[in-house]
């Protein structure tokens, strides 16, 4: 187990990626940091996921001007965790975009989350200063928008329940592709802590079912090609079960929290262990899993206390 909470440990400074996935589409990655997605249409850009922080999201910024001086006309947000959505006035979008449910979370434990995800990840949230507040969308949609960027078409869908209860994907159809948020990952581990883990497949499914020629994960590398965005998608697949069924396992037989970690460890170990942020994901995704089994459908709320909590207990 690792010694530090979290992504507490982790100081080290990543190095950013800008890759083109589609004509006028782009991937901002960094090792497994949380990505931002680029969409350039006819007057104005898109931007997918706004970074923890102003700070993080200039990076972003500066690279979108080294391909195009159009301006920033809309924001959309997967999801509603705080390193996706903090840095959203540094780009000074007139629209932000989020599902209806995605906001409902915004208002539940937007709050909460911020003040969890700030002990986990201190590198991300260098620059913390600058949060204005949290960060509310001007737009949102149940389940389908679409938005015109000039002539380019933009699709932002809610396909189903997986990395929370709101998530978002957006198609862009003339490209043939997709940002896909947290759903999918990359060689990284998939934070499951406000997953639904019955529902993630068959939303991987509803994103599989469009073809993608690529995709951009919510973390890791552009998925370039459609072999680089099946594999992603089975394994994205393959990590979400392999978490949830150790969990229900040993749920089904009345054994504890600290059972159900040992045997995800058993079964995730030999196949994720090097995957980024895996040791950071683990007791949150265990203790979301475990929770599910037993019949919680609405994750509880993670609070900085609740975490410190849960990490005591799994080191006994």
């Amino acid at each position: 187990m690792s010694k530090s909470f979290a992504s507490a440990g982790d100081m080290e400074d990543k190095e950013i990626s800008f890759t083109e996935i589609g004509e006028g589409l782009y991937a901002f990655t960094a090792e497994g940091d949380p990505n931002s997605g680029v969409i350039i249409g006819d007057e104005s850009v898109m931007v997918i996921e706004a970074q923890a922080t102003p700070r993080l999201a200039r990076k972003v910024v500066e690279c979108i001007r080294s391909v195009t001086d159009k301006p920033i006309s809309h924001l959309v947000l997967t999801h509603y965790h705080a390193v996706r959505v903090l840095g959203a006035s540094a780009y000074g979008a007139p629209e932000i975009i989020m599902s209806d449910a995605a906001r409902a979370m915004v208002v539940e434990r937007g709050q909460e989350d911020w003040d969890s995800e700030f002990g986990r990840f201190p590198r991300l949230f260098q620059g913390h200063e600058e949060i204005p507040s949290l960060t509310w969308p001007t737009t949102t949609f149940s389940d389908k928008m679409t938005v015109y960027l000039g002539k380019r078409r933009v699709d932002i869908m809610h396909l189903g329940r997986a990395h929370t209860a709101g998530d978002a994907v957006v198609w862009v159809p003339d490209a043939e592709v997709m940002f896909t948020g947290d759903i999918v990952e990359y060689h990284s581990a998939c934070y499951c802590g406000d997953g639904h883990f019955a529902d993630w497949g068959d939303t991987l499914s509803a994103i599989a079912d469009y073809n993608p020629v690529a995709i951009a994960p919510g973390r890791g590398d552009a998925l370039v090609g459609e072999e680089m965005v099946e594999a992603a998608l089975s394994n994205t697949y393959d990590f979400v079960e392999s978490t949830y069924r150790p969990a229900q396992r040993v749920a089904a037989r009345g054994g504890s929290l600290k059972e159900a970690w040992d045997a995800v460890r058993a079964e995730c170990d030999p196949k994720f262990a090097d995957y980024a942020i895996y040791e950071h994901c683990l007791p949150f995704n265990v203790a979301r899993a475990y929770d599910e089994a037993r019949g919680i459908d609405t994750p509880r709320i993670w609070t900085a206390e609740r975490d410190q909590q849960m990490w005591a207990d799994l080191q006994g």
